[in-house]
């Protein structure tokens, strides 16, 4: 078993997870203007995501860029790790890669704690990448912890690309933000990405 196999049922019943729905978690965050840079590497990669429409193609043309400027924000205190093996517990179901993982950590060579984000890219549906990136924050909770740096939340995202979903994990509640935001709301997504380094840097 592995993270990818943990529906959001399956979450909430051997993970011990609850979950609460309809928060309106970032509706006050700051938006941070995205880079000509990214502005145009966007424009240029929606029609080729859309046609080619595979979690690959989505995963590097658009979240990575957008992960990459998140890091430009928080450097040098902070690391990103895409599609990287994070195994924790085996036993649970722990395991497996993750699409993106950002730790509050200059170390790029390993993922360190304490892991703050883990971000989730499917091809379509939202949904149906919520339990696996729920399993994901677990995990990265339980990695802090056991490497004595727990913190008070971990964050994650599920998206398209295109579409993004944002999740707050706080002991074993997971709350979900109440809205789908769009690329097109980029310094929206940029604010959200940035608070959880920026709070627990000082930024």
């Amino acid at each position: 078993m592995a993270y990818s196999d943990f529906t959001l049922a399956r979450a909430k019943d051997e993970l011990g997870i609850t979950v609460s729905e309809g928060s309106q978690l970032f509706a006050d965050i700051s938006p941070i203007p995205a880079s000509s840079y990214l502005q145009e590497s966007i424009k240029r990669s929606q029609r080729f995501v859309t046609l080619v429409n595979t979690e690959k193609a989505r995963s590097e043309y658009l979240v990575a860029p957008i992960l990459g400027e998140v890091l430009e924000h928080c450097a040098p205190q902070a690391s990103l790790f895409p599609g990287v093996e994070f195994n924790v517990d085996k036993e649970r179901g722990l395991q497996g890669f993750c699409d993106f993982i950002l730790s509050q950590s200059p170390e790029q060579i390993d993922v360190e704690a304490p892991v703050i984000t883990i971000t989730e890219a499917k091809n379509e549906s939202i949904r149906s990448g919520l339990g696996q990136c729920i399993a994901e924050m677990v995990a990265a909770q339980i990695f802090n912890q056991r490497r004595g740096k727990p913190v008070d939340y971990i964050y994650g995202v599920v998206t398209t690309g295109t579409n993004w979903r944002f999740l707050r994990l706080h002991n074993s509640t997971v709350e979900v933000e109440g809205r789908e935001y769009f690329v097109n709301e980029i310094d929206q997504i940029l604010g959200i990405l940035t608070l959880p380094l920026r709070q627990h840097l000082g930024l």
